[in-house]
């Protein structure tokens, strides 16, 4: 028995870390270790204040600091958003964060036209005033997302409307090839020659995300005609990019057809989001049980022990942060969502603990392993957006 023992752990060591993973070690001492007490909404506003005190360039943001060769004046629109969506946790955790002030800055990147159209769309970049460069779709829907979010935070119509006119944009960036659905952005659907020209998970995951938040609150007149748009991504996501061995969902479909495979957490996290979302506007469990499905195996692929933590991916950590914010949404569901949280609770503390740069910046790797792009704003809104969002699930408030 003792042979058979000693041969089941060494089958054990040899198959856990055959994936990069490391083996589990029982920790010595005998007993549990102290638990620690955290206030998640402590931390996102710690992290908050950095970012404002470093990141700030008027009343908008840097890209990085320290700054990098070729950063322009202001950051880029993806970063500017994740700072939207960390200010809105904070102030509704019950923090004065300015958080009006930082949604109307949205409008800085504000274009009304291109590619000789007159649909009004969100740039990717700014010069402090107007906004310029590509306009991507899955930028103005997460965009749209943060502006109903202002929107129910303060009953302000200004933001319902605002969000109003992603719709026709959206809508712009649709066509027959590949059997429908979105490009990446603007200049690939006028390019379709482009080697890069493809239709990714993330622009129709987060445009059906989009729809289906715009669903709740847009007038009766539209309700069909926005759920028909929606269903038809979440059914094309579903036939064209649904990888059934992970459970999750590839990168994207190029132009020429072919698949990149590649694997992202937050292409499964918004499609968690979507199945939850429709099988409470449709009443369909069906939706709601892929939603469970894509969550285990986005679970059971990405997480690994790494560095001696259990994590979720050690790059990319705004790509997490969207998958906690899924798993948030699925857990009055599944009561394995739970789980799920509780892992990423540990990483992030961790990350807090033993991942940080001297000035108190998060390292990209929360494992501690490596800094990464520390420097990146992308980077440090993750940081707050989690805390937040875990604040928001532990039902913290500020004193």
């Amino acid at each position: 028995m003792k042979k058979l023992i000693c041969i089941l752990i060494g089958a054990f060591m040899i198959t856990s870390c055959s994936d990069g993973s490391e083996p589990y070690i029982k920790p010595e001492g005998g007993g549990p270790a102290p638990v620690e007490t955290v206030y998640n909404h402590l931390r996102a506003k710690e992290i908050f204040d950095l970012i404002n005190q470093y990141y700030k360039a008027g009343n908008m943001f840097k890209e990085n600091y320290p700054a990098q060769s070729g950063d322009a004046a202001y950051s880029f629109l993806w970063p500017y958003d994740a700072m939207v969506s960390g200010a809105a946790q904070l102030h509704s955790l019950g923090y004065n964060v300015r958080y009006t002030e930082i949604v109307d800055g949205y409008e800085k990147y504000f274009v009304t036209a291109a590619h000789g159209n007159s649909i009004g769309g969100y740039g990717s970049s700014t010069d402090g005033s107007k906004g310029g460069s590509t306009r991507f779709y899955d930028d103005n829907s997460i965009v749209g997302i943060s502006l109903l979010e202002a929107y129910k935070i303060t009953q302000d119509v200004t933001y319902l409307q605002r969000a109003a006119r992603i719709v026709p944009f959206l809508e712009s960036g649709i066509d027959s090839k590949l059997g429908g659905a979105l490009w990446w952005n603007e200049d690939f659907k006028y390019s379709q020659a482009s080697a890069d020209a493809n239709k990714p998970a993330c622009a129709n995951g987060y445009a059906t995300l989009f729809l289906l938040e715009y669903y709740k609150v847009c007038p009766q007149s539209e309700k069909q005609h926005i759920l028909s748009l929606a269903t038809g991504l979440y059914t094309w996501m579903r036939s064209n990019l649904y990888d059934p061995a992970t459970k999750c969902y590839w990168n994207d479909r190029n132009a020429n057809g072919s698949i990149n495979t590649t694997l992202w957490t937050y292409n499964a996290a918004v499609m968690v989001q979507n199945g939850v979302r429709l099988s409470e506007i449709t009443g369909n469990p069906q939706y709601l049980e892929e939603a469970k499905i894509t969550a285990q195996g986005a679970y059971d692929y990405f997480v690994k022990i790494r560095n001696g933590i259990l994590s979720y991916t050690d790059t990319d950590p705004w790509f997490n942060t969207k998958l906690l914010r899924a798993y948030i949404d699925l857990a009055p569901y599944d009561e394995k969502a739970k789980t799920y949280i509780e892992t990423y609770s540990n990483f992030i503390n961790n990350g807090y603990n033993k991942a940080r740069t001297q000035a108190g910046f998060f390292f990209e790797d929360w494992t501690g392993a490596k800094q990464g792009r520390y420097y990146s704003l992308l980077m440090q809104a993750a940081v707050v957006e989690s805390y937040g969002a875990l604040g928001m699930y532990k039902k913290e408030k500020v004193n």
